[in-house]
């Protein structure tokens, strides 16, 4: 019987090992392969034959980018706005959210408060009035403008909330008795129980700061204010009627790039940020997002 039992864990364990193998793979290979892509040759690229190797080995692509002064100070107004992006909404989130886990009769108005924050998450004004606010507060063309605009997730809100709501109501007592008021409870006692959901939402907030293209396009009317991702979608291969100004060499480097390889060294150059800050936050990602979502 216990051999029968052995021989079924392992069964189970190579069974399982397979899978998180297959689902690793799944996720690895399509950035293998624009990686690979980057660093092929046009006509390689061209004629489709580029799989898991590359064809042609080249670093034009990545040359045609990294050689541009205005990708760095895109990469600089991304950074700056994950920055404080994050810092800001860490700030709202934490001041909202302790008062938001409270009952209604500890903090009146509550109930309704919550509604009006479900109903920005569910709807919202649309574009025109949108981008009207933020010209009315002069935040076209700055970085404020880019970090302000979403700066309050209710989605993330609600997780911290929910997170606060399954700690232990004696916490609060104990710490009241103890002569600390709520700003000293917040700060010295709750903060420091908060940072798997803290890290959840700063994952959360990179991400969507990162990859935002749409409200740097909106929002920047000058080029040297696009952030990164916005640059990426405004950079288009040499047109032809350009040819004719381009030196010697910037026209044999033209001739040599592929909009498809140049796009793959675009999409693979923007995720290296998050793909490095990701592994660090990841172990607090689980419990955060369970922790956070299971009381309402």
């Amino acid at each position: 019987m216990i051999e029968d039992r052995s021989l079924g864990s392992r069964a189970f364990d190579v069974i399982n090992l397979i899978i998180l193998i297959s689902l690793t793979l799944a996720c690895l290979l399509p950035l293998w392969y624009t990686l690979m892509l980057s660093l092929s040759a046009k006509e390689a690229v061209q004629a489709g034959i580029v799989s898991l190797y590359p064809v042609g080995f080249n670093f034009y692509s990545f040359d045609a980018i990294l050689s541009d002064t205005k990708f760095f100070r895109s990469f600089w107004v991304s950074t700056e706005r994950v920055v404080l992006g994050a810092a800001f909404t860490l700030l709202v989130l934490s001041l909202g959210a302790y008062p938001m886990s409270r009952t209604n009769k500890q903090f009146p108005g509550r109930n309704l408060l919550m509604w009006v924050f479900v109903f920005c998450l569910l709807f919202n004004g649309g574009l025109i009035p949108w981008y009207i606010t933020m010209r009315n507060y002069d935040l076209l063309d700055s970085v404020w403008g880019l970090v302000l605009c979403g700066g309050v997730p209710i989605f993330n809100l609600i997780l911290i909330m929910n997170f606060i709501k399954n700690l232990p109501e004696e916490l609060e007592e104990a710490a009241r008795i103890d002569g600390a008021g709520p700003w000293r409870f917040l700060y010295q006692v709750l903060l420091p129980l908060l940072k798997p959901v803290l890290a959840t939402v700063i994952l959360f907030t990179i991400v969507a700061h990162w990859n935002d293209f749409f409200q740097g396009l909106v929002l920047s009317r000058q080029e040297k204010n696009y952030p990164l991702q916005t640059y990426i979608q405004q950079l288009v291969a040499t047109s032809q009627e350009n040819l004719a100004n381009l030196s010697l060499e910037e026209l044999d480097r033209a001739t040599k790039l592929n909009n498809d390889s140049l796009n793959a060294a675009k999409i693979f150059v923007a995720i290296i940020p998050v793909m490095l800050i990701y592994p660090y936050l990841q172990r607090f990602f689980v419990k955060g997002i369970t922790l956070g979502s299971v009381k309402g």
